[in-house]
């Protein structure tokens, strides 16, 4: 995602959170595009103020938790901010598009440029393996019809020439939920929709946004109810201070309760580990990891094939809400990550009432004037493993479950569902076998968690931030060794 989209997201939700807490949030809230956009300032994106207040407006309704699908332009956003404060539970579906920010991209496709010379070699139409290209008047012409966008054109091309004319959000969705309304703006399909929030970070005008739960946590926070924030690994890698000072943060916003997922994440591993170790004993020849929410629902809707070979062993957001529920029975359950799909496995969920994700989260801690780094540190009984607050970064899982089983593990890492990796996954599935090793680990996201939609970090600082904590934690209690019979 552009710097420019995730500054405006991120402005928008510290907004709405000063304005809750202000005296009047239906007022505040209303203006909010006009306060970020005064009169005489400077317009930096769109054509026009008018336009630039439009779809902040948008962006402020979709921070509120509605769908712009669902919006008739006459409803003001104090009408907006009172629907959310009377709505009982979030919407489902946790994506939304913004049609006014949607550029409309033209439909991608393989183009001849001017730059074609119309040379004598003609490499592009002996390349050309449909017969998608002839020459019109002494230069290259694509018949789209025809095309495959196998791209063999554009590599064969001496002065390059040909390009591909690129749709940021439908290139980057790898299950094509994304297509065009008859106006040209992008449309998400449901259905198809694995809500991995590719889109979401990909497309450079911030057009696709989630649906916030933030006003639900809000009332809940306000209310001063039992409240228990349990926080995903990648999240330590999206703040600055110790992980004792974040936790202190989280409980200064009003959180009761805090729980790292890493405590969940051990006991994923060891379920996984063991679950690892039974089914190669049987002969499966591989096994797929579950952690990831977006590839769950990705073998669910577009590749049930591979679902024998996936593990039947929970989350780490389901683990630990499970731990949370039972230590604290009356506390309400609010899962905090970098990742949409998330919601989606929450709704699935009774032990996970609401959903934040990681600029929600800085949001408060910007709104309610609180620095992380200020914070004392917070102490905890419970000490997650070096192994299970590894679980954010590629590869992290894979070692974990070969660090704790008791077989031979020969990890293999997918990472991030693209077209490239979708079929190396239909060919594990479709011929019962993974040369490559024996444990396959499927992270949605490039570079695991830490690469998610809701990042407010680079991948880099993300990364040294975990390590710093991985070198000051423990590892995991190994499976005992099982005795070969």
């Amino acid at each position: 995602m552009s710097t420019n989209s995730i500054h405006l997201k991120k402005e928008i939700l510290v907004r709405i959170v000063k304005a809750f807490f202000s005296e009047n949030f239906k007022k505040q809230t209303r203006l909010i595009p006009y306060d970020m956009r005064p009169k005489g300032a400077e317009v930096p994106f769109r054509c026009c103020i008018y336009k630039e207040r439009a779809i902040l407006k948008d962006r402020v309704i979709a921070g509120l938790g509605f769908a712009i699908e669902d919006d008739d332009e006459t409803v003001s956003l104090s009408e907006y901010a009172e629907k959310s404060l009377e709505r009982k539970e979030p919407e489902k579906n946790p994506l939304t598009v913004l049609g006014a920010a949607c550029k409309a991209c033209v439909p991608k496709r393989i183009h001849v440029t001017d730059l074609c010379q119309g040379c004598v070699a003609r490499p592009c139409v002996s390349t050309c393996k449909f017969g998608a290209i002839e020459i019109v008047n002494g230069h290259s012409v694509i018949d789209s019809t025809k095309c495959k966008a196998c791209k063999m054109c554009i590599n064969a091309c001496p002065y390059n020439a040909i390009v591909k004319v690129a749709v940021p959000c439908e290139d980057n969705c790898p299950v094509s939920a994304i297509e065009k309304n008859e106006d040209g703006t992008a449309k998400i399909d449901f259905d198809k929709c694995i809500t991995c929030g590719r889109c979401v970070s990909k497309c450079p005008f911030g057009a696709v946004h989630e649906k916030s739960q933030l006003i639900e946590v809000l009332k809940l926070l306000k209310a001063e109810k039992e409240l228990t924030l349990m926080f995903a690994p990648a999240v330590v890698g999206q703040f600055p201070g110790t992980i004792g000072q974040l936790k202190s943060a989280m409980k200064k916003v009003g959180f009761t309760h805090v729980y790292e997922v890493a405590q969940g994440a051990d006991v994923t591993i060891k379920n996984e580990a063991k679950e690892l170790e039974e089914r190669l004993d049987e002969g499966q020849p591989f096994m797929t990891t579950s952690c990831c929410a977006g590839y769950n629902q990705f073998t669910k809707k577009h590749l049930p094939e591979i679902e024998q070979y996936k593990s039947d062993t929970k989350t780490p957001m389901f683990y630990t809400a499970e731990i949370a529920k039972r230590e604290h029975p009356n506390s309400i359950n609010i899962f905090v990550s970098p990742c949409v799909a998330k919601k989606q496995e929450a709704f699935e969920n009774e032990n996970v009432d609401y959903v934040l994700n990681t600029a929600e989260l800085g949001a408060l801690f910007i709104g309610l004037h609180i620095e992380i780094t200020n914070c004392e540190e917070e102490t905890t009984e419970v000490e997650p493993s070096k192994q299970g607050r590894n679980f954010p970064v590629t590869g992290g899982v894979a070692e974990a479950v070969k660090f704790c089983a008791g077989c031979e593990t020969r990890p293999v890492a997918i990472n991030g569902l693209n077209k490239d990796s979708i079929r190396q996954l239909k060919k594990y599935a479709q011929t019962g076998n993974c040369e490559e090793g024996n444990l396959v680990e499927v992270m949605c996201c490039e570079g695991g968690c830490i690469g998610g939609n809701a990042t407010i970090s680079d991948e880099r600082t993300a990364k040294k931030l975990i390590k710093t904590l991985l070198d000051n934690s423990g590892d995991i209690e190994k499976n005992p060794t099982k005795e070969k019979q």
